[in-house]
């Protein structure tokens, strides 16, 4: 007797991704301009929620796009997951040859769904990306799921008009903040008992999980109107800086402030450097793009930017003194991590330790 068994949790939420990517293909057909001002700073497809129940949603959308999130077998499901296995970038290609037109690329940890395999060519999609890419340059199977484990986040997305952040997993504690309807944050721990531990500014705080929506997040790749797109605004933000003396104007600095904030604001003050530092190490190496406009939107890279916080935090101009005065040490060329271009929560992972944070 066939069965059919669930793919696990990771796949399960990265193929949810997908769907919204899928959606979002067909709305770049029809929805020309408004849509590409949208993918403008490569911000990645991120999930809001419809529904309290993110398989219900999974398995109501999938039918609806002939979509198999489950695969029959007689022994254990087949991963439909592909992992990009490379130091930088990776071309897509129109067909299953070198000689094709790029469609777009796949950058270091980004993931995505197998189509069809070939002739040593893998048919992908990632994103909006729909495409060819070479087997030497992926990852499948028990490689590609061990690495979106290491590399991708559990997120979870604010349900209730406002949600309190406590201190401690309590709803007598103390409150740290308030998350509006829709806000996405990382999820650091999922507790038994009904809260779960988020990073909210840099530090641990706590929601009830009956407001929140669950879903793991990996990093998808850029089509090339996408890159376009975000690329045209770099060099829009270009014409104001001179990074010879790696100095910015006033919305620059804002910028990088905001997003100090957003990833680091219940940091100390050296946490706040650290993080502003990663962003102008990121300027200064070739690997990645040369503005900081262009590093903070590139594809998958800061979360805050990726969820449309960053954007709000810097509008409403509410930024603290601490972060502003750290973007400026940052912009200065001060750099209390080295030459390191990566941090993320300290979850073991060797590395400068400050704060809640890990430097690489």
């Amino acid at each position: 007797m066939k069965k059919y068994r669930k793919l696990p949790a990771a796949i399960l939420g990265f193929g949810f991704f997908l769907i919204l990517g899928l959606q979002q293909c067909m709305t770049v057909q029809a929805g020309g301009d408004d849509y590409l001002e949208q993918l403008r700073g490569g911000v990645a497809s991120v999930l809001t929620p419809v529904s309290s129940n993110p398989v219900d949603t999974v398995n109501a959308t999938a039918k609806e796009l002939n979509l198999d999130l489950w695969t029959e077998t007689e022994e254990e499901p087949e991963s439909r997951l592909v992992m990009a296995n490379v130091k930088s970038a990776l071309n897509v290609r129109s067909e299953a040859n070198e000689s094709s037109e790029k469609v777009g690329m796949l950058y270091k940890d980004c993931g995505g769904t197998i189509l069809e395999r070939k002739d040593g060519w893998t048919r992908l999609q990632s994103g909006n990306i729909i495409g060819w890419a070479s087997d030497e340059y992926l990852l499948f199977g028990d490689e590609a799921r061990d690495l979106a484990n290491d590399v991708g986040k559990m997120v979870a997305t604010i349900s209730t008009e406002t949600l309190r952040v406590r201190s401690a997993p309590s709803a007598d504690s103390d409150t740290c903040g308030l998350l509006p309807q829709g806000e996405i944050v990382e999820v650091l721990d999922e507790r038994e008992d009904g809260w779960i531990c988020v990073d909210y500014e840099g530090t641990d705080g706590y929601v009830s999980s009956d407001y929140v929506a669950l879903n793991f997040l990996i990093d998808e790749g850029e089509t090339v109107e996408e890159i376009q797109a975000r690329e045209e605004k770099a060099e829009e933000s270009k014409r104001h800086v001179n990074y010879g003396e790696y100095t910015a104007d006033a919305d620059t600095r804002m910028l990088l402030a905001a997003l100090i904030q957003c990833e680091a604001g219940g940091e100390s003050y050296e946490g706040q450097v650290a993080v502003g530092a990663v962003v102008m190490n990121r300027v200064r190496s070739g690997a990645y793009p040369d503005s900081i406009h262009g590093v903070i939107y590139a594809s998958g890279q800061f979360t805050p930017a990726m969820t449309g916080k960053l954007n709000r935090v810097y509008e409403a101009g509410n930024i603290y003194p601490s972060c502003i005065k750290a973007a400026e040490e940052a912009l200065a060329g001060v750099s209390n991590v080295g030459d390191r271009t990566h941090f993320r929560r300290n979850n073991g992972r060797e590395g400068l330790v400050i704060g809640n944070h890990v430097f690489y």
